[in-house]
């Protein structure tokens, strides 16, 4: 998969099949309307391509609200996408001036002039152009005008739910790393580095490397108690970790911590990934250390029972 970073950069000489969107956590969803694109590419001798924007318009057209946490970061996104056989993946800046891009100026100038589209691939809530206003009848229309294919794919359901990014967001946000795993297609993951910490949880036996998540607007999943995968480097491991404010250390700072099964080495300043399998417990609050280490050797059994270690 080739990655650009504005469509200028695309060449000029493909012809394409295209879809558009954020694509945040390139879920089940997600993943049709991409085997669809490349099956379509395949068969009609098209290249397939993924249009997305950054920042998230929401992040840019609203500068003071920055509430919205997204599933995915540019490189958690791209690395998704390499597993769905995509051909090329366009990142392209969103400004408030590129906001009021009209929709048929959009399709027009952007993706039949310069991205040489003939086949559009898009979901069944697809919207486009200056403040959402292209709907997909509108896409039908400059379809016939611009002579490109259109198609659209059926939602994807979960049993009765209905696949989106923002039901998976209300999943991670209680907790439910599981339900949303079933809606992703894979284990919620959270990049970050490995940052000193204050070393309490070496000295009742339960050594943690606190995780800085550097991306601002990257969703970190409720408060408690969690069964992860651990990769550091191309090795796999398995922990559990805490995200909260420790209340038995009273230090009342909010901290994504982990504490990596048999594993005793430096690891500060490295790139850490964590990947969230089960929800163990919440977090609380214990009358004294001895009372906290407890509890952390019932967890430490209950995951290593779970992972079956």
């Amino acid at each position: 998969m080739k990655v650009y970073h504005s469509i200028e950069d695309f060449p000029s000489e493909i012809n394409t099949i295209i879809t558009t969107g954020t694509f945040d956590g390139v879920h089940k969803g997600h993943k049709q309307v991409i085997k669809r694109l490349n099956d379509i590419a395949k068969k009609q001798g098209f290249e397939s391509v993924l249009l997305t924007f950054y920042p998230h318009p929401r992040h840019v057209l609203y500068p003071d609200d920055q509430q919205l946490k997204l599933l995915n970061t540019i490189d958690e996104k791209t690395e998704e996408l390499k597993k769905s056989g995509l051909q090329h993946f366009v990142v392209h800046e969103f400004t408030k001036e590129f906001s009021r891009t009209k929709s048929v100026n959009f399709i027009r100038d952007l993706l039949v002039n310069k991205l040489k589209m003939k086949h559009m691939v898009v979901g069944y809530n697809h919207h486009f152009g200056r403040n959402r206003e292209g709907s997909y009848n509108d896409l039908k229309e400059l379809a016939e005008l611009y002579n490109f294919e259109l198609e659209k794919i059926l939602p994807q359901n979960e049993g009765d739910v209905t696949i989106s990014s923002t039901k998976v967001r209300e999943l991670l946000l209680v907790g439910d790393v599981e339900k949303a795993a079933t809606y992703l297609g894979y284990f919620y993951p959270v990049n970050g580095k490995v940052v000193k910490g204050n070393a309490r949880g070496r000295t009742i036996g339960f050594p943690t490397a606190n995780i800085l998540v550097e991306n601002k607007w990257k969703l970190i999943p409720a408060d408690g108690v969690y069964a992860v995968k651990v990769k550091l480097g191309e090795k796999q491991f398995y922990g559990m970790l805490n995200i909260g404010k420790r209340p038995t250390l009273s230090d009342n700072e909010h901290k994504i911590e982990v504490h990596i099964f048999d594993f005793l080495s430096d690891i500060y300043g490295t790139d850490i990934k964590v990947q969230f399998v089960k929800r163990i417990r919440e977090e609380k609050r214990f009358g004294n250390l001895e009372l906290l280490k407890k509890q952390l050797q019932i967890d430490e059994s209950n995951c290593k029972f779970f992972f079956r270690i």
